[in-house]
């Protein structure tokens, strides 16, 4: 048998001559004194390397010179496998024995096995072999000492023995490098932690999971705790089923039903590696001999296969223009990096393993000369990620071995990654970042080359990577660069629904389709300027789905219909608020006509279908809200994506008032006869203001009057007895309160009545003879102005209705005087610049040249002409028009310019932003939106259009209402 002493060679140059010669003077001092000089001499050649490199193992070394020397003596496998003796009589110790004594174990494990690793004595195998066979030593032992404390604490009443463990029914299984015995050097050790509920030896009282979860955390703490001897194993338990939701422990039954119905592919890729390594591990092959049907699929649909690549497609695979270098790189979780080459073997071992066993390999090699002797890999390939495979764990043992820190990241700093060269044997720094570099390269070229005609899963900002449950740096990275203010937030949220926490995936059809659609979503999120606010809505929205297939398939299948919603997720937080609180207005998508031109009939019938279906009053007012909300959505989507323009959506909007006016004004009297009995006559509801003029907006209100007559004045109603005034005063009141009272379905309408006769101070119903006493004698300017919009949009008659529009028109017609009629337009028009003076530069209602300036001038127009039988349009874009020939030519021109200009913009911005809302502080593709609205190049260019308009548009209102 060889000492080690004697198969060392040094593994490269001394990167810190200094700290090596600090060492050996500490180490000469020690071997003097006890007579061992002329070994430490024999082995200081390459002793010097490791201690020059290494802090870590420098203080191994001197913390118990007397284990190096025994160590260094002794012929390695024999060293290690007393070693592994030693670490199982641990199990006879108590607590604070063994958790010194492990852990000084762990010391001596790790001194010879990077002797050995370094001086070239043990193959990767041997090594990452030797590291997971102590891991489980420990394991086992610190498993007994636990149990122990827990009979003695009168939880358990036995003691297994044997293969059943101490605790039978419950069992480790190492996943991951553990489970494969490719454990790096100072890696956590991945666990997952069953138990079989009616096996447990539980004490009377003791609830099973309870105790399951207590003897777990009572392991973890042996092995992980710090003390002044260090640590054993970090213990990493989140490899169990949804590990946000569910114990340390748990019930082997729950388990099965949770991979059997939202399992991910990433977790069938974890247990390719997975083996009972602890507690009762007969019970734990058993549990994997089950699981085996859910790890290896025999029969593969295109969706699920689509889905194993998907692992794959999430690593963004380095192009030319990329940047790929050794510095800082991680050589675990980076392009190029251990993992690319495990996806690249796993993925492959998931869709063929299951009618293939002889690719079940948990080895990463195994496997992938499996594949390649199969005939799925070719040997060119096979090669160069062998070859690749066992130098990027070499460098990732060397780099741990610095500090013993759970790194694979390689040092920024020169002088840092320069040790961990020398380890490897480079005297320079340049040649060895080169030399990494090639291999990252090699790796990730071959990785891009599987599945090369799949869908990009990552995004050109980086990697979108979102199986396992570790937030992956890459991705955290992806994200920080795309917008996202906190990338972990967003990570953690999409990783949850992979694991089918929200009713849009929780069938396995639902999941994959959001594999495909979450980097969409993330891309479409960057693009609108305002990442956070694009996917928090959205993730309100999402998450209140009942099902998610049909939709997302659409989303898939329309990706500028996404990339829509997403906007208006982001630039229209009203949609999206009701998006978040009614997910249902989205089925309108499923529509093909969703972005037709609207046609009222067949909203009207839709309504009428609604109502058809509601039985009273308070379920009317619901069913009304559900179809407009609906409605409303849409028109509000075509007015973000600009398939309806300012009067499209104008008339859209008005019309949908109407019909929800014409589908409660009925259920109103109804109601109204209901509470105080029949009464003769007719009514008939008025709309003013932007409804009256079919001009209305997202979050318009209505401006409405009420008219009626008794067909006796003198008449009441058959019940209560009510007049005129109180039954249509009734009537009006459960008319407003049905347009205007939220329900559990949300809110519908403001309603505005001042612009009755007598404003507030006047009943809230008006006869038709006081209308047309009112508007003969007392009525003013304004109110004249304000009637040239008036429109009867319900009557309980035709016949009534006729004659309401009659009155109307007869009001406006009257005589005045043209000059009078002007200097009150301009009188009240600078009272109101002096009592709502514009908010900014982006009021379009206020400001001079704006929205009111024009109605001003068109309203003028009318009523100065009303009496010669001039023309009376309720439209202020239909009145500029039948004026041409009747009106200075270049001022209806500039008027109807700024007025087509301003409502474009006002049409989206009341959509997006409502009535405060100032484009100037909001995203740039926003600005791009609007400018496009507002038909100019950019963003810029539109406010220069804008302030050119509405000058015009000032001047030439100025124009109109004087006295000429």
């Amino acid at each position: 048998m060889t000492q080690l002493v004697d198969s060392m060679r040094p593994c490269g140059p001394i990167a810190d001559p200094k700290a090596a010669e600090r060492a050996r003077n500490v180490l000469v001092e020690a071997a003097v004194r006890d007579g061992w000089e002329d070994l430490l001499d024999k082995a200081w050649p390459a002793l010097a390397p490791v201690f020059g490199a290494s802090p870590y193992l420098t203080s191994l070394a001197r913390r118990d010179v007397g284990r190096l020397r025994a160590l260094i003596e002794s012929e390695p496998t024999a060293r290690f496998e007393d070693l592994l003796l030693r670490t199982a009589a641990q199990a006879s110790s108590d607590w604070e024995g063994a958790k010194s004594g492990l852990r000084k174990l762990k010391a001596e494990a790790h001194l010879l096995i990077a002797l050995a690793d370094l001086g070239g004595v043990w193959s990767l195998d041997a090594v990452t072999g030797a590291l997971a066979r102590f891991a489980d030593a420990a394991l086992a032992a610190a498993l007994v000492v636990a149990a122990q404390a827990e009979l003695d604490a009168g939880r358990l009443t036995r003691l297994g023995s044997g293969a059943e463990g101490p605790v039978p029914g419950w069992f480790c299984i190492a996943m991951g490098k553990h489970g494969a015995y490719e454990l790096n050097y100072s890696s956590d050790i991945d666990i997952s932690v069953f138990y079989e509920p009616d096996a447990l030896p539980v004490a009377e009282g003791v609830e099973t999971q309870a105790f399951a979860v207590r003897l777990t955390h009572r392991l973890a703490e042996l092995m992980q705790d710090k003390t002044g001897d260090g640590y054993v194993f970090r213990v990493d338990l989140r490899l169990r089923p949804d590990p946000s939701s569910t114990p340390p422990a748990v019930p082997a039954p729950a388990a099965f039903d949770y991979y059997e119905s939202v399992g991910q592919n990433w977790e069938r890729a974890a247990f390719i590696k997975a083996r009972a390594a602890a507690g009762d591990i007969p019970r734990g092959r058993a549990f994997l001999e089950e699981l085996a049907p859910f790890i290896w699929r025999k029969n593969l649909d295109f969706a699920a296969i689509a889905d194993i690549h998907s692992i794959k497609r999430q690593i963004h695979v380095h192009k030319v223009d990329d940047r790929l270098t050794a510095k800082g790189m991680d050589l675990k979780l980076g392009r190029g990096g251990i993992r690319e080459i495990e996806f690249y073997v796993q993925t492959q071992q998931l869709i063929l393993g299951g009618r293939h066993p002889d690719l079940r390999s948990p080895r990463t090699l195994d496997a992938l000369h499996a594949l390649e002797a199969a005939g799925h890999v070719s040997s060119q390939t096979a090669a160069e990620l062998t070859e690749a495979y066992a130098q990027l764990r070499a460098v990732e043992h060397r780099i741990q071995m610095l500090a013993d820190e759970q790194t694979h990241r390689l040092p920024e700093s020169d002088n840092e990654r320069k040790r961990v060269a020398a380890l490897y044997g480079y005297d320079r720094v340049r040649s060895f970042d080169a030399a990494i570099e090639k291999v990252l390269k090699t790796v990730n070229r071959r990785y891009g080359e599987l599945f090369p005609d799949e869908e990009a899963l990552s995004s050109k900002y980086g990697s979108l990577i979102f199986t396992g449950v570790d937030d992956d740096p890459e991705t955290l990275a992806t994200l920080a660069r795309m917008g996202f203010s906190n990338p972990a937030l967003v990570s953690q949220t999409i990783r949850s629904w992979h694991h089918g926490h929200i009713q849009a995936t929780r069938t396995e059809r639902g999941r994959e389709l959001f594999t495909r659609l979450a980097p969409r979503l993330l891309e479409a999120a960057q693009a609108t300027g305002s990442p956070d606010a694009a996917f928090n809505r959205f993730e309100a929205f999402f998450s209140k789905l009942t099902s998610g297939v049909q939709l997302q398939s659409l989303f898939l299948a329309q990706p500028r219909l996404f990339e829509l919603m997403v906007q208006v997720m982001a630039f229209a937080p009203k949609l999206a608020n009701t998006l978040a609180r009614r997910p249902a207005a989205l089925d309108a998508l499923l529509d093909g006509a969703f972005f037709a031109q609207i046609d009222s009939e067949e909203d009207r019938n839709v309504m009428a279908l609604a109502l058809s279906q509601a039985d009273g009053f308070e379920e009317a007012m619901d069913a009304v809200r559900r179809a407009h909300r609906e409605q409303a959505f849409r028109v509000g989507v075509q007015v973000m994506s600009g398939a309806a323009s300012a009067e499209i959506a104008g008339r859209a909007f008005a019309d949908l008032a109407n019909i929800c006016i014409e589908a409660l004004a009925p259920v109103a009297l109804a109601e109204a006869v209901r509470l105080g009995g029949d009464f003769e006559g007719d009514v008939a509801v008025i709309a003013l203001g932007k409804c009256g003029s079919r001009e209305m907006s997202a979050g318009s209100d209505l401006d409405l009057m009420t008219l009626y007559r008794a067909a006796d004045p003198a008449g009441v109603s058959t019940i209560k007895g009510w007049s005129a005034d109180v039954f249509y005063g009734r009537f009006t009141q459960r008319l407003i309160a049905a347009l205007s009272t939220p329900t559990a379905e949300g809110g519908l309408y403001e309603v505005d009545m001042q612009l009755r006769p007598s404003g507030t101070k006047g009943p809230v119903a008006v006869s038709f003879a006081a209308f047309e006493d009112y508007y003969e004698r007392e009525a003013e300017t304004w109110e004249l102005l304000a009637l040239t919009r008036a429109r009867v949009v319900w009557s309980s008659s035709p016949a009534f209705a006729a004659d309401a529009v009659q009155a109307i028109e007869t009001a406006l017609r009257r005589p005045r005087d043209c000059k009078r009629t002007a200097a009150d337009v301009r009188e009240m028009r600078a009272l109101m610049a002096q009592e709502r003076p514009p908010k900014g530069d982006w009021d379009l209602k206020l400001s001079p040249g704006g929205l009111v300036d024009i109605e001003f001038a068109a309203q003028f127009l009318q009523l100065a002409n009303a009496a010669e039988g001039g023309p009376l349009r309720q439209n202020t874009a239909e009145a500029l028009a039948a004026f041409d020939g009747l009106a200075p030519a270049g001022a209806l021109a500039a008027l109807r310019k700024a007025w087509t200009l301003q409502q474009d913009l006002t049409q989206l911005l009341k959509v997006a932003l409502g009535d405060n809302g100032d484009p100037t502080e909001e995203p740039k593709a926003f600005r791009a939106l609007l400018a496009r609205a507002g038909g100019a190049r950019d963003f810029r260019s539109l406010t220069t259009r804008l302030e050119t308009a509405r000058k015009a548009a000032h001047q030439a209102y100025a124009e109109i209402v004087s006295d000429g």
